[in-house]
């Protein structure tokens, strides 16, 4: 009988040892030892599936990955060092000099530095469609193309993409499409059942949930995969074995805190929203929300994330900021702590003021990571913070 989602993030675990663990240990090691010189041999040369050195695999990085790609419903995946790790990588390995990525506008601003920073220097072209003009893709494509790259929900805007549509221009034109599932948790989305070869997360956010450790993954074809590792093998941005067994145990709780997470949001959304101190607030299971409809078929529910514009720009966002409280005032998301960020002075401010409009970055916005806390209490802050 096949199990349910909560079921197999509690259930998929490794194989015991002569101990008899009921959870499973940390294997901290750097390496792993041999039989006899055969073994080594057949090991080195792939005739084998074996841990040799946990730069390649560790155990406990093995089991991570398993539960993710049980839960994106993949075929196979990597495990990084962090999420931007993940993103770099994956793209360095698919990509060659010439080559170029199609990619939505409304990225993380590391990505969009990668892009414009770092690619150029490989040959490495890119161009940018609007998150609201997914009509505009196919003119963009050219014989070079070989990646479409998105993220939905976005950030920090929590603008929502048709998966769906984007999966039916990948395939017609024979690209890969690769998409950060972040925002959502694999609970709440899951991009390939819409078409997408490569799923991206950071597990910094909410597949740790805690704030306590740096992590990415991405999951997707085996043979796409196999290109990823193969590149990661050489460069070294695996995943350390400690970090993998601290997520591989957070997504024992993910569904339960995404649940919460996705309650206490909705509620601070339709809060902001009678606010008169607010602009306007964006959350994709808010029913003004522009992809509403969108947002319902392609997600569980809204995921963990917030943003609205304080009416005053970017004096009154100042104060807010400096009124908060009880709230974090950090720059990461997915916390059992809620955390306000102001994406134009900290994660979004390489980008100019023209980037920034073009991407729905006002100098008012705030994002909003609501955490685990009592919504009363959330609230509570947020309103005096306003006030």
């Amino acid at each position: 009988m096949e199990k349910k989602f909560e079921t197999n993030a509690i259930r998929t675990q490794l194989e015991r040892t002569k101990n008899l663990e009921h959870s499973v240990p940390m294997y901290m090691t750097s390496s792993f030892v041999f039989e006899d010189a055969e073994d080594m041999r057949a090991s080195f040369a792939e005739e084998k599936e074996r841990n040799i050195y946990s730069r390649y695999s560790n155990p406990n990085s093995s089991e991570f990955i398993e539960k993710v790609c049980q839960m994106e419903g993949a075929e196979n995946g990597f495990a990084f060092a962090s999420g931007m790790a993940a993103v770099f990588s994956t793209l360095a390995a698919l990509l060659d000099s010439g080559d170029h990525v199609l990619s939505a506008r409304s990225i993380f601003g590391s990505t969009h530095s990668l892009f414009t920073n770092f690619f150029p220097k490989w040959n490495i072209d890119h161009s940018y469609f609007k998150i609201d003009d997914l009509d505009a893709i196919e003119g963009l494509i050219t014989p070079k193309t070989k990646i479409i790259y998105a993220e939905s929900p976005t950030n920090p805007g929590v603008d929502i993409l048709d998966l769906e549509a984007l999966g039916k221009i990948a395939k017609k034109h024979n690209l890969i499409l690769v998409i950060d599932n972040c925002f959502a948790s694999p609970y709440l989305q899951q991009p390939i059942k819409f078409g997408a070869d490569l799923v991206i997360h950071s597990g910094t956010k909410l597949m740790d949930g805690q704030g306590r450790v740096l992590a990415g993954i991405t999951v997707g074809s085996k043979e796409l995969i196999d290109k990823v590792y193969r590149f990661s093998r050489i460069t070294g941005p695996a995943l350390s074995p400690f970090n993998a067994w601290v997520l591989s145990k957070s997504l024992e709780t993910l569904a339960v805190r995404v649940d919460r997470h996705c309650e206490n949001a909705l509620k601070l959304a339709e809060f902001l929203e009678a606010n008169e101190k607010v602009n306007w607030v964006k959350y994709p299971f808010l029913k003004s929300h522009p992809k509403y409809e969108i947002a319902k078929k392609q997600m569980k529910a809204g995921g963990c994330v917030v943003a609205f514009e304080i009416k005053g720009g970017l004096q009154a966002g100042q104060k807010f900021f400096d009124s908060i409280k009880m709230l974090s005032l950090s720059a990461n998301l997915g916390d059992a702590r809620s955390i306000v960020t102001h994406p134009a002075s900290t994660t979004h401010s390489k980008l100019s003021v023209e980037e920034r409009a073009e991407t729905g970055i006002t100098d008012g916005m705030v994002r909003v990571s609501v955490g685990l806390e009592h919504i009363d209490d959330i609230i509570a802050d947020i309103s005096q913070a306003l006030g």
